[in-house]
């Protein structure tokens, strides 16, 4: 066979195998090696020297074997070479079989990029010294136009690009779980994500990518299927996991809480005022839930229900009002008399009228629960605004008897107002304010009613700086920023404004006053809440009347000396007072029963955090809470969180007026609580968490 019949199958072979390729890739070898593997694959006796240098050694066919001879074409997960074709001769078929496996035991390196249509020389001649002219074959191929990149890129700019997206494109494949892309396809479906319509050909094309590539077994092979699919998928589908939605897809990848995970992502894509349409579950994760439930005998379990004062039992309950005593199931009546013996010790010790003490005392929990429970007959605690999010109601089960599936040796829980803790800081963050300084003041409106006020927060630092929204997002001379900050409240949009100072070491000691100024009334009728923050404690303002145009009204001044911040709450309450759970702020209100959480009950040495709850007559929970938390469940079943996450919205608590609501502070969590303790006498103290 003549040189020019294999170039010729050469050619044929190079378009059938780039007619089904986007493209071909780069194999990372020594273009040498290669060369010289060529040169000496050849069979004893049919490369031989010419003159000075082997037959095949020209500088032509050189150049060509190292621009385009290490590339190979990509089809379903198999390489094909250059030099993969037949020729049934025995001078070129075993090169082109060395050539073959050469480039086949090196990895795939970069996508081949040529800004030529052309490779090599077809021909040229030399005019021998009996004055004829010798023509050389070398060779030669012509690219498909696209594989002829024409624009002014160079080819390590355009090799980067492909490489990066074959990276992202290959983490996107390893991170993102094929259970996260079914799950935010069934939210799309539902209509429940916010511009998820725009993802759903994306994410459809991604998930099929995704199964085919958890079903390849072996590295190499998908080291390949990544590098011909990252070619196919172009850079939206590629680049995923750079995008707000793979952002989404990590986070529950990663198993965070769909319900924040859905929120995190609402932050990057929805305006400030977009109201999620639907609760984030899935009807997939509720089909998985019932198979779950069934299987782990918890069917019984999930009902869930506002407890009442008959669920609880007197060897649970730290105090009681005498008051209530009828109501409380008794575990043990005999050996201690029962109920009626226990009240009749307490009734014994309030026979003299109670005298008023003008005098706060201040007692650590402990020393109160230890001390001052056993012989008070009477409790009350004075209900104040800052206490909004230590609102708690108890949840009992529906059935009694019903298995736990608490960490805990009973079926009881808890659930904190919202749902959540510090909800005017989560919307703070929402707003892309800072919440984690050494000390944050933060205001809300339009949270009751329509309020199109702008309220602006303000602070006058110890030298008379004034923060405020002339030098919002710019630092104070105390490094204090305004990094929020509203000027039309949207309507059902929560409005905030946000100042807060990194580190008190940057701080002048003195006095930093915080306020209000209503810089333009608009009609709103309504006031609005504030809250300051320092060394882990929140102090929570409320100011319930209208405020006219170019009203400024003192919140707190917050003094610092040598490191330590101390208050001063400057809003009266005459004008704070606001309802909560049935109650009203600035108010003493009598408390029913004073009980450990339920993961402390029974003399349990507890699991997770200590909680103290004061139980409150007439505190009624409007909201609907969750029946349970992942945070209680059984280890047996924290491999199913996102199921009973799901559960846990879905099995929600219904409406009662009969119910165990009050107050509770976490043992882990600075708070306070002014108490009216009357027994003998009748004392007021601020008990201290």
């Amino acid at each position: 066979m003549q040189f020019h019949e294999m170039r010729s199958r050469l050619a044929k072979h190079f378009k059938k195998i780039t007619a089904k390729a986007d493209c071909l890739f780069e194999v990372n070898l020594d273009k040498e090696e290669l060369w010289n593997t060529y040169l000496d694959s050849f069979p004893p006796g049919t490369n031989e020297i010419y003159r000075e240098r082997r037959e095949h050694d020209c500088s032509c066919c050189r150049q060509f074997i190292k621009m385009i001879g290490h590339t190979v074409a990509i089809k379903d997960g198999k390489v094909t070479t250059l030099w993969d074709f037949q020729t049934e001769d025995t001078t070129y078929q075993p090169v082109l079989d060395a050539l073959s496996a050469f480039v086949k035991a090196h990895g795939i390196a970069d996508v081949y990029v040529s800004k030529t249509g052309q490779i090599g020389t077809p021909n040229n001649y030399e005019e021998l010294e009996n004055g004829s002219v010798k023509e050389w074959q070398h060779f030669y191929l012509d690219l498909p136009e696209k594989l002829v990149d024409k624009s002014e890129r160079s080819k390590p700019d355009i090799k980067g690009s492909f490489r990066d997206t074959r990276q992202v494109f290959c983490r996107s494949l390893e991170e993102i779980s094929e259970e996260s892309l079914l799950t935010v396809l069934e939210l799309i479906d539902s209509n429940t994500l916010y511009r998820g319509a725009e993802w759903k050909a994306i994410l459809t094309k991604f998930l099929n990518y995704k199964q085919a590539y958890d079903r390849l077994l072996g590295e190499a092979e998908r080291e390949l299927s990544v590098w011909e699919w990252s070619i196919e998928a172009g850079m939206a589908i590629g680049r995923i996991r750079n995008h707000s939605i793979g952002t989404l897809l990590i986070n529950i990848s990663e198993g965070m809480d769909l319900d924040l995970a859905v929120r995190k992502y609402e932050q990057i894509m929805a305006p400030t005022n977009y109201k999620r349409p639907k609760a984030i579950f899935t009807k997939k994760m509720l089909e998985d839930a019932k198979k779950t439930i069934e299987a782990l005998g918890y069917a019984d379990s999930l009902g869930r229900r506002y407890a009442t004062l008959d669920d609880i039992t007197v060897n649970n309950i730290l105090f009681s009002n005498k008051d209530v005593a009828k109501r409380l199931r008794r575990t043990d009546e005999a050996g201690s008399g029962g109920l009626d013996a226990i009240f009749g010790e307490l009734e014994k010790k309030t026979t003299a009228n109670p005298r008023k003490f003008s005098r706060i005392e201040e007692v650590p929990i402990e020393t109160f629960i230890s001390k001052v429970l056993p012989t008070a007959s009477e409790l009350e605690v004075y209900l104040e605004y800052q206490h909004a999010n230590n609102l708690v109601s108890l949840i009992a089960p529906e059935n009694r008897e019903s298995k736990t599936m608490f960490q805990w040796n009973n079926n009881f829980g808890w659930a904190y107002s919202g749902n959540l803790t510090d909800s005017m800081k989560e919307r703070v963050k929402a707003a892309g304010g800072r919440v984690d300084g050494d000390l944050r003041f933060s205001i809300q409106w339009n949270d009751r009613e329509y309020n199109p006020n702008d309220f602006d927060a303000h602070c006058i630092e110890p030298d008379g700086y004034e923060i405020y929204y002339p030098n919002k997002r710019k630092y104070s001379p105390c490094k204090g920023i305004l990094d929020v900050d509203i000027i039309q409240p949207a309507l059902h949009v929560v409005a905030v404004e946000n100042i807060t100072y990194d580190s008190r070491t940057k701080m002048k000691n003195g006095t930093y006053r915080f306020f209000v100024h209503c810089y333009s009334n608009r009609g709103g009728r309504d006031g609005f809440q504030a809250e300051v923050e320092f060394d882990g404690q929140i102090y929570a303002f409320a100011y319930d009347r209208e405020l006219p145009q170019d009203v400024k009204i003192p919140v707190a001044d917050v003094m610092l000396q040598n490191g330590i911040f101390t208050i001063k709450e400057l809003l009266s309450s005459d004008v704070s007072s606001r309802e909560l759970w049935n109650l009203h702020t600035n108010e003493f209100v009598p408390v029913s029963v004073v009980m450990y959480s339920p993961n402390y009950w029974d003399e349990q040495k507890g699991i997770g955090n200590r909680h103290y709850f004061f139980m409150l007559k007439d505190c009624i929970n409007p909201e609907q809470p969750n029946g349970f938390y992942n945070e209680f469940l059984k280890a047996e079943l924290t491999e199913h969180k996102r199921v009973f996450e799901a559960l846990g919205s879905q099995m929600k608590v219904t409406e009662s007026a009969d119910q165990l609501s009050g107050l509770g502070f976490s043992s882990t969590q600075r708070a306070e609580l002014i108490v009216k303790v009357k027994g003998n006498t009748e004392r007021v103290m601020k008990v201290k968490f």
